[in-house]
């Protein structure tokens, strides 16, 4: 099978994951109890039921559920994932000018997690036993256990209430009239506390994975024949244990990559911070349903899309692996 053809029929893959979770998520959350007409009823200071007939005629909700799946779903064909009941604007337009500042927040922090997470994870297994390794490994089960609020609550604590170093909440100084470079250092400093927060728990995750991956292909016989050979300690260490050890992390990157999108939604509650998390925490209050499918539906897309990008990589870490 050629890379083409693999990567054509992964796509089609993702496409037919995408259409079942568009299902199951629409199916799902009318199942669920509450009225959006009643909220936005309740909001407008209007209840009779004359009011309410009409906002369930305007936004599809007398139609029979069937019905009203098929609409969605001859929407989303269109690329259209409809108007929020709440804010009154399409929903992709709502998502777009969300989603910039949750990818800048959910990528900082992947990065940041995988570079330093792999590293010392290599280091701990290179220093098995010593002092190195019971710091990196307590370091590790520290922010694993801890619970990622709390970290971020003494994070602005600490560096924005107490010391002053870094801004606490927001997305960029408000009012401050900022642009070009200096707007976008202001951006970084915010960006800051939120990256630190989300990275240390994936962290600490691939510091432990990666450690105990490279201890397990550390005694492999492939290893002591290259040792054998004469290769030196650097060589074996960069070309035969730590791409092999790097493969079950990168499974774990890939999945985890997509799900930290949707589970930064803690983090930019906590620090203010105007991304897709906090837009679906809204939508989930209000009964929002098509802002919530349409905020479900990118966030699972990117999901996929990332599973797709982890084949790739397999394929750059060890080429040696067909993709069939």
């Amino acid at each position: 099978m050629n890379k083409l053809s693999f990567f054509l029929r992964r796509l089609v893959q993702g496409f037919a994951t995408l259409l079942l979770i568009a299902v199951m998520n629409f199916m799902l959350i009318h199942a669920a109890p509450g009225d959006p007409a009643t909220v936005l009823a309740g909001e407008s200071g209007s209840a009779d039921e004359q009011f309410l007939q009409e906002l369930r005629q305007r936004f599809d909700l007398d139609r029979p559920l069937p019905q009203q799946l098929l609409s969605y779903l001859g929407r989303l064909a269109q690329g259209d994932l409809g108007d929020s009941y709440r804010q009154q604007a399409p929903v992709i337009d709502l998502i777009m000018d969300r989603l910039p500042a949750t990818l800048l927040l959910t990528i900082s922090a992947f990065v940041l997690s995988l570079l330093f997470g792999v590293t010392l994870g290599a280091w701990a297994s290179r220093h098995v036993g010593k002092w190195q390794d019971t710091l990196i490994t307590t370091f590790s089960m520290l922010f694993y256990a801890t619970p990622l609020y709390w970290v971020a609550l003494m994070a602005v604590l600490v560096f924005s209430v107490q010391l002053g170093w870094l801004p606490g909440f927001g997305f960029e100084t408000v009012g401050a009239g900022y642009s070009g470079l200096a707007r976008g250092l202001d951006i970084a400093q915010h960006l800051v506390l939120p990256t630190l927060v989300l990275a240390l728990f994936y962290m600490a995750i691939y510091a432990r994975m990666t450690r105990a991956s490279m201890l397990e292909v550390a005694h492999q016989d492939f290893v002591k024949t290259a040792r054998a050979k004469g290769l030196s300690e650097g060589r074996v260490l960069r070309s035969h244990i730590l791409r092999n050890a790097l493969l079950p992390v990168v499974t774990l990157a890939g999945m985890q990559a997509g799900a930290m999108v949707g589970g930064a939604v803690l983090i930019e509650t906590v620090f203010a911070w105007p991304g897709i998390g906090r837009l679906l925490f809204e939508a989930l209050a209000q009964r929002d349903y098509a802002l919530l499918l349409g905020t479900f539906l990118v966030t699972a897309s990117i999901a996929v899309l990332f599973n797709l990008l982890t084949d790739v990589v397999y394929t750059l870490v060890d080429p040696r692996i067909e993709l069939s």
